[in-house]
């Protein structure tokens, strides 16, 4: 008797322009510009977003921003499990229609973030137990990220979640070119130097507004980020140098001398910078933004939250 192979799941509709129109005129929907609704209608892009994520049974999806699910659809093929979290309860109906009966799906509806630095507990505790059901040995960050949230996802997932393998992101190109910034240029900032201390950054394609419904106002970009593990371990404990370098460009004109001294979790006496920094082997008249990675790290280890720097009175 030959063996009876499992049918691939139904092809969900490809999310062209013209489809989506159609499918937000049924719903009596229309994309809200203030939960950054942008959705893409390039066919190519959209499969390149999952090309590059690489996915395969052993990974467990996480999707911020359903919207109408055809990204979901397309990850749910390839994903061991997919959990996908969306803010609008106008879309749940239409997303679960692209999706259909795929089984290792499940929806979540509400806010991704409990506020601005934590994540939804709710949404990490889906994700583990939908992994853990599917025997999934790695998790993955695939998303079409709303423009407005971006940043604290992936800042916050890599804080929290040192087991994610990739992360593959559509962001606003400006977020983008921070992610990817090199010292002494006008993007590179905290977020530059938190994400390439403990991931390598790519950017894998430039993205217009044409290729969205509606258009955004500005260019957008795929990003890949791999969380790298010996960079991680280099920089010790993640959530206390993001703390550090939140102070530290808090005002990014000052120069590194009055950064240091000014600190907002502590005041510092002058004398005690200039010494430290005398040490260390670094100019104190220069921006915070012109230090490499390396010169951030050394500069948390004597400044951070634990260093053995006491705090007096400024002069």
């Amino acid at each position: 008797m030959s063996e009876i192979l499992p049918q691939p799941p139904v092809p969900s509709p490809r999310q062209t322009l013209s489809y989506l129109r159609q499918l937000f005129e049924s719903h009596g929907l229309e994309a809200k510009s203030k939960l950054g609704q942008n959705f893409l209608i390039d066919l190519n892009l959209l499969d390149l977003i999952v090309r590059t994520a690489e996915l395969d049974k052993s990974d467990a999806v996480l999707e911020v921003g359903t919207g109408t699910g055809s990204l979901t659809a397309r990850l749910a093929d390839f994903a061991g499990a997919v959990v996908t979290v969306e803010i609008d309860k106008m879309l749940q109906p239409v997303a679960k229609d692209v999706v259909g009966d795929r089984t290792n799906v499940r929806f979540l509806f509400g806010d991704a973030l409990a506020k601005k630095s934590e994540l939804n507990p709710d949404m990490l505790k889906q994700w583990d137990e939908a992994a853990s059901a599917a025997n999934c040995s790695r998790r993955k960050l695939v998303a079409n990220l709303p423009y407005v949230i971006a940043t604290p996802i992936i800042s916050n997932l890599l804080i929290a979640r040192p087991d994610i393998a990739r992360m593959v992101v559509m962001v606003q190109w400006e977020i983008a070119e921070r992610l990817r910034a090199s010292p002494n240029t006008k993007d590179y900032n905290a977020l530059s130097v938190l994400v390439q201390s403990i991931s390598d950054v790519e950017v894998v394609r430039k993205v217009l507004p044409a290729n969205f419904y509606p258009r955004p106002k500005v260019d957008s970009a795929i990003v890949k980020i791999s969380p790298n593990a010996q960079k991680r371990a280099k920089v010790g404990d993640v959530p206390k140098f993001r703390a550090f370098l939140r102070d530290l460009y808090v005002h990014r004109r000052k120069n590194l001398r009055q950064a240091l001294a000014g600190f907002p979790s502590g005041r510092k006496d002058k004398k005690d910078v200039d010494a430290k920094l005398t040490e260390l082997g670094i100019d104190g008249t220069v921006r915070s933004e012109t230090l490499d990675l390396d010169q951030h790290l050394r500069l948390s280890r004597a400044f951070g939250e634990n260093a053995e720097l006491g705090a007096r009175n400024a002069e």
